[in-house]
């Protein structure tokens, strides 16, 4: 289960929820900061869509194990991640568990992240990467209305 001891939930993020990047402040402030880590296994994590979002696609073995951090939210806060992955949107992100090894040696956990389905990329910017650098994110703030 992607659950701290003490029953608080391990969230992996990969983009724009990352300390400096674009939505931390929105959906990652407050929140107790893990460590970093990386998956387990490889998935593509490329940035897609016409805001050049970072997307993980939920196809194991393909791409790269990729870095990211964790933190530990409560049901609360997950919700709210819920809300800004858009999980009620038919075109929205889907919450998976993942394993995932924290970089400092602590060892193996599972996470929960969010991942949006292949058939719901139609634009890419990139090929598969590991680690999230890229700056061209269109923050929701500065989207046309």
């Amino acid at each position: 289960m992607a659950k701290t001891a003490d029953g608080l939930n391990i969230i992996f993020v990969f983009g724009t929820l990352k300390r400096g990047f674009a939505n931390h402040d929105e959906g990652m402030k407050g929140q107790l900061y893990l460590g970093e880590a990386e998956t387990l296994e490889a998935w593509p994590m490329l940035v897609a869509g016409q805001w050049f979002s970072p997307v993980m696609i939920p196809e194991k073995g393909i791409g790269h194990r990729v870095k990211g951090e964790l933190y530990a939210v409560n049901d609360a806060a997950l919700a709210e991640l819920d809300r800004i992955e858009s999980v009620h949107l038919p075109d929205g992100y889907r919450r998976y568990t993942i394993a995932v090894e924290y970089l400092d040696g602590r060892g193996e956990a599972e996470a929960f992240v969010y991942m949006k389905d292949r058939s719901l990329v139609k634009i890419t910017h990139s090929e598969p990467m590991a680690d999230y650098q890229d700056r061209r994110y269109v923050h929701k703030s500065q989207r046309p209305a």
